[in-house]
């Protein structure tokens, strides 16, 4: 039995089960795979038609293969979560829904997630573990690194640089940046919902607003 698990039953992880559904059945036998939840903390026994199983008891039933998608939205714990997985030499899969657009010249990390309406353009180079969510896109020449996080809605547009665990709020705006000279979104940064983004963010900084500006606190 060829297994293949999301790990995280809350929101994230439902929103991408039937995705791998879709996924699986174009692809593989009835009776050939097994589709489940796996969680620290099992919400019920079954959620959306589907069993939750913890961690230990995924990886203790009989697998020909075994395969997980980290669908937690923070990026630490996913980070986390990815380290135990390499440990017991869990292998990853992509996550990705049937209308994804993705057009040239686009290499994208292990264990992603691409929900409905994402498109990838062209010369773009992604991580791993990279979550994009509904209607997000990544235009030409941006390079994107691990464990960042789009909500639904981010614009990122040519020659943007994104570092490990950014985090790109829900509707955001990212400009173009040029040739040589791309705009950066420091590692870990954060970017407010609806921000429109006009210059680089340094590292671990949120910004919000239009034209984003660091968050400050009153």
């Amino acid at each position: 039995m060829k297994r293949f698990a999301i790990f995280g039953a809350s929101g994230c992880g439902r929103g991408v089960l039937p995705l791998v559904r879709e996924q699986l059945q174009t692809s593989l036998a009835v009776g050939e795979c097994d589709l489940v939840f796996v969680d620290d903390h099992p919400p019920s026994p079954v959620v959306n038609g589907h069993r939750v199983l913890t961690y230990a008891q995924w990886l203790s039933e009989p697998a020909s293969s075994r395969q997980i998608n980290v669908a937690i939205a923070n990026s630490r714990v996913r980070e986390q979560l990815v380290q135990r997985c390499l440990a017991d030499g869990v292998d990853f899969y992509q996550a990705r829904a049937a209308n994804v657009v993705q057009l040239d010249d686009v290499e994208l990390g292990e264990g992603a997630v691409l929900c409905p309406f994402v498109t990838l353009t062209s010369n773009i180079r992604i991580g791993r573990h990279f979550h994009a969510n509904l209607y997000s896109y990544v235009e030409h020449d941006c390079v994107i690194g691990d464990f960042v996080t789009f909500a639904p809605g981010v614009m990122c547009n040519g020659h943007v640089h994104i570092e490990d665990h950014a985090y790109i709020g829900a509707g955001a705006m990212i400009k173009q940046g040029l040739p040589g000279k791309p705009l950066v979104i420091g590692r870990g940064a954060v970017v407010g919902m609806g921000a429109v983004v006009t210059k680089s963010v340094p590292p671990g900084v949120t910004v919000v607003g239009n034209p984003a500006r660091p968050l400050t606190q009153h």
